[in-house]
């Protein structure tokens, strides 16, 4: 047998496993805020190009952190970006994570409308007034969610954290969000996907615990 397996403790897998991505990640200019959220995404996709293409705009972590640590609640696109977040530790704030997407009212009237379950989903949610949007999966909800918040006073914008993954807009919907004034984390191109989601949901979750 030519495979070796490392010998960790179950309880070490964790810290071997950021271990090896802080020895291995490189030259980088992400601050300590930033640099957590990446590795994190890193850690839950085993891919070091989000190094490359995860943007954070001016004042998003700190919005994030406001909104977990204000009780906001994190709004997602789908059930799967919802199911990787932390909702123990939200609920160390009073926040919990939403997801509409699969309420039968919504199903119904997005077939009427002629638009996506996700896509509505977002609008019935940011109506209700959210902390954090959480987009993992559909570019059609970022670019509502891009829209909507658009429209909304400054201060009382939510994070977007807009991460979807495919091939049709995916792309093209975080390039839209990276332009806009929307405060927001997301990474250019394809990748993606409610594990990215999560995990920058989680890493915040982290940082508000830690900092006073």
């Amino acid at each position: 047998m030519t495979v070796q397996l490392r010998q960790v403790a179950p309880a070490d897998i964790e810290k071997e496993s950021f271990a090896i991505i802080d020895r291995e990640i490189g030259p980088h200019g992400f601050d300590a805020e930033a640099y957590e959220v990446v590795r994190r995404v890193i850690h839950a996709t085993g891919d070091f190009s989000f190094k490359e293409t995860m943007r954070f705009s001016p004042g998003a972590i700190a919005r994030g952190l406001a909104a977990i640590r204000g009780g906001g609640d994190i709004l997602t696109d789908v059930t799967m970006t919802a199911a990787g977040i932390g909702k123990k530790l939200l609920s160390r704030w009073g926040g919990k994570v939403v997801c509409l997407v699969g309420d039968e009212d919504i199903a119904r009237e997005a077939q009427d409308e002629g638009v996506t379950r996700s896509e509505l989903a977002i609008r019935r949610g940011l109506s209700a007034g959210v902390g954090i949007v959480a987009i993992g999966n559909a570019p059609t909800a970022l670019v509502e969610a891009i829209r909507l918040t658009g429209l909304m006073p400054p201060a009382e914008r939510p994070l977007i954290v807009g991460l979807p993954v495919g091939f049709v807009n995916a792309a093209e919907s975080k390039a839209l969000l990276a332009e806009s004034d929307c405060l927001h984390i997301t990474s250019l191109g394809r990748k993606g996907g409610s594990p990215t989601a999560a995990a920058t949901i989680n890493a915040l979750l982290r940082l508000a615990a830690r900092q006073p």
